[in-house]
């Protein structure tokens, strides 16, 4: 019964527009009232679209008690008439799919005109007004309710906040509320309180049901101490049987042990086991003797025994590694991906020559979708070990890692030890999934703790909290993969070698579409290579028009889609082959979903072409300046960051104190407003990247100069004019060969990274190197006798 709303301070309601209509979250045991806080678990299929659906636009919903509990899919006839509106405060995914949220309550509302929204349900919502009333009758019936409330506290052990709380109230509705959330009620009986219209009739049914919980309260202490009279008795002759069981041990009379104890010890013969482990389950599985089978330590006990017997301590696979055989395989299950494919053989050859190597933890960091959780199943393929994956995305809890301690209910060891006791093996290839993606809070920080298992010089002694004993990491191969650095806490990133896998050009991704994708999603939908034909134009095709991405993992979906309407004509008795050609890609996955970046643009002073990278990638980035009749004033648009505003601002600053430079009358910048803008708006962008496309931009703009379309750049400006390396070269240079850019601008100091880039992809194209901002100009703004754009 203990209380797991709140209160909250909330706004005039006046001031909040309803919406007419809203979807619903239905409650199989609970009623959620007005201006309180309820945790809930989500877990039916319509009640997580909705979550999904209304949490990202931070939209309200109507929260509503269904009449019978027992019905797994609600229908409008099994909801109440009155509900509450609620807002999702916080939301946690679990594993399992279902979602943990706490929802806000704010007016109570009336239902009607029930429809069907997808796999849940709206209605059109009355707010129901609150009954203000007030009377000597109502004063003293909040008096005694106040009174009442405090005894039920004091008897119940609940939270004394309560009953501070309840005289800290100044609406009597208020005081109903968090009186009825606390009190033991059916659904029926909460619905009751919220749907009464006024608050003498609320108080006095409130009143009544607390009332009743005080009475059974009064005889459940009364039953209570007439059992404790008789428990003393039967506590006394237990301490004596244990007792006599003392005396016949020590006189060598004991009886036989238990069958459960010989088991346990006859598995222990058996188990390979370090001498400290081996101490502390000896310790244990004496201790687990002389407890009573009854008692709730016994079972405690027993799981540990259990966890301790079934790890794997000495058990390991053999290793089968040849390099040459490694190399075969991660050409089989990779293409392209050089520069990766060589690294990771030379760590297997050292492993090869030293086979207690304690070399360094790689971590593959890349864009979703490039490859790099089936780069480690390859690593564990060509080793002949077992593969292990945890997926860290979102833990924010210490005790995930490190387990818990035995004395809390309920507790297991950590992620790493339970997966270790799956797989029956001491040596996997141990792979740690979205590590980018760690949280901290209260509970903990899990960086913290990856710091001990993935130190080679630490990890040989590693601590579970749960188990308490030593376990040796040492013998596993651990790899990470993140789609971006910057996250990962420096002391973690240290522990590591970076790894990087930028993304595929649209010729890779062909290829790797050719011998991968569409010979597995033919399998995967049961037809043969026989039945169906996609040609490499109609890849290309999608790639262009329904892709925007580093790896393919869009890609393997829309050949899916392809599959999945071949599988439905062979079904229907169609006669194969079937090819499907690039038309028939409209009929099949839609209409075209991404033009050319550059064809839907039109040009004219003022619009440049950068280059920005992204955890997806790089992108294309156009910036937009406009002048307009003012006093010099500067305008920013497009969700811009800190570091690219002042990139605007430093440009102008450039572009002003070299204005006659650059043939440009000083006299428009004081009669001038400048507005700079950068599309897509509502996507926050920051980065040190726009620096020269700022400036190339204000540039054209105040000259009335075109900048040239079949142009991108990047790089970052200083106010003297340097242009600063950036990152990123490799995917930004992607970018622009997805686009048909072909000449590109890097700052100097980049042309290194150059080499970086195979052959294959830098062919066709033009990168020109900048070391001042002028050499930007030179080369993207269009000579002022020429008419139009290149």
């Amino acid at each position: 019964m203990a209380m797991s709303e709140e209160l909250l301070e909330v706004k005039d309601k006046s001031e909040e527009v309803v919406p007419e209509r809203l979807p619903i979250l239905p409650l199989r045991n609970m009623v959620l009232y007005p201006e309180l806080v309820m945790p809930l678990h989500v877990e039916r299929a319509g009640s997580i679209k909705l979550i999904d659906d209304v949490v990202p636009g931070e939209l309200s919903m109507v929260v509503v008690a269904q009449r019978d509990r027992q019905v797994e899919n609600p229908g409008p006839s099994d909801f109440y008439d009155v509900g509450t509106i609620g807002n999702v405060m916080k939301l946690v995914k679990q594993t399992d799919g279902s979602y943990q949220i706490i929802v806000r309550a704010k007016q109570k509302v009336r239902l009607s005109d029930i429809r069907a929204k997808g796999n849940y349900f709206d209605a059109r919502i009355e707010v129901l007004p609150e009954d203000t009333s007030t009377s000597p009758e109502i004063e003293a019936m909040v008096l005694n309710l106040r009174t009442q409330f405090e005894k039920l506290v004091e008897m119940a052990n609940l939270p004394t906040e309560l009953a501070t709380l309840s005289l800290n109230l100044d609406r009597p509705i208020q005081l109903v509320y968090v009186v009825a959330a606390n009190l033991s009620l059916t659904v029926a009986e909460r619905q009751t309180i919220l749907e009464l219209p006024d608050i003498y009739t609320a108080l006095e049914r409130t009143t009544f049901y607390l009332t009743r919980q005080l009475d059974q309260l009064e005889l459940v202490q009364k039953i209570q101490e007439k059992v404790k009279a008789g428990m003393d008795r039967r506590q006394r002759e237990y301490f004596l049987r244990e007792q006599l069981q003392v005396i016949k041990r020590e006189l060598g009379e004991s009886e036989e042990k238990n069958p459960e104890i010989q088991e346990l010890l006859d598995r222990l013969d058996q188990v390979q086991m370090p001498p400290e482990v081996l101490t502390a389950a000896e310790k244990e599985i004496e201790r687990l003797g002389r407890i009573s089978p009854a008692a709730a330590e016994y079972t405690v006990s027993r799981n540990y025994l259990d966890w301790l017997l079934e790890l794997p301590w000495k058990v390991s696979t053999q290793d089968t590694l040849d390099v040459r055989e490694a190399a075969k395989i991660l050409d089989e299950d990779h293409f392209d991906l050089e520069k990766v494919k060589r690294r990771i053989l030379e760590y297997l050859a050292v492993l090869q020559l030293k086979k207690d190597l304690k070399g360094p933890i790689l971590c593959f960091v890349g864009p979703p979708g490039v490859g790099k959780t089936s780069l480690g199943q390859s690593i564990a393929r060509s080793l002949g070990r077992k593969f292990l994956r945890i997926s860290l995305g979102g833990l924010r809890d210490e005790a995930e890692l490190r387990g818990h301690r035995r004395t809390y209910v309920g507790a297991l060891p950590g992620r790493i030890i339970q997966g270790l006791r799956r797989i029956g093996s001491n040596n996997p290839v141990f792979m740690l999934d979205e590590i980018d993606k760690l949280g901290m809070d209260f509970r903990g920080d899990p960086s913290s703790a990856l710091l001990e298992v993935l130190d080679p010089e630490q990890n040989s002694t590693f601590s579970d909290h749960y188990l308490g004993v030593p376990f040796d990491l040492s013998r596993i191969i651990f790899v990470a993969t993140a789609n971006m650095l910057d996250p990962i806490p420096s002391a973690l990133r240290d522990r590591m070698e970076v790894i990087e896998l930028p993304g595929y050009t649209e010729e890779e991704k062909l290829q790797i579409a050719r011998k991968f994708l569409v010979v597995r999603q033919i399998e995967n939908h049961g037809l043969k290579t026989d039945q169906v034909i996609i040609p490499d134009e109609t890849i290309l095709e999608i790639i262009h028009s329904y892709t925007r991405e580093a790896g393919v993992r869009n890609l393997d979906r829309n050949l899916a889609a392809l599959c999945r309407f071949v599988a439905k004509d062979i079904a229907e008795g169609k006669d194969g082959p079937v090819t499907i050609r690039p038309e028939n890609c409209k009929e099949i996955l839609g209409p075209v979903r991404f033009l050319p970046e550059t064809a839907t643009r039109s040009w004219g002073p003022g619009i440049s072409t950068g280059l920005a990278w992204t955890p997806s990638g790089g992108e294309l980035i156009f910036v937009e300046a406009l002048r307009t009749h003012g006093r010099g004033n500067l305008t920013l648009t497009g969700q811009l960051g800190a570091v690219m505003k002042e990139s605007v601002a430093a440009a102008l600053t450039y572009i002003r104190a070299h204005a006659s430079d650059l043939g440009i009358d000083e006299e428009k910048f004081e009669k001038s407003d400048i507005h700079v803008h950068v599309p897509a708006g509502g996507i926050p962008k920051d980065g040190p990247s726009a620096g020269v496309a700022m400036v190339v931009a204000l540039a054209s703009l105040m000259s009335q100069r075109e900048v040239r379309r079949n142009v991108a750049m990047t790089g970052e400006i200083t106010l003297r004019g340097d242009v600063l390396p950036v990152g990123g070269i490799k995917e930004k240079m992607l970018a622009a060969r997805r686009a048909g850019i072909r000449e590109v601008m890097i700052p100097q100091a980049n042309a290194k990274d150059l080499m970086e880039i195979p052959q294959h992809l830098r062919e066709g194209m033009v990168f020109h190197e900048l070391q001042i901002i002028m050499d930007a100009l030179e080369i993207a703004l269009v000579p002022p006798q020429a008419v139009g754009g290149k």
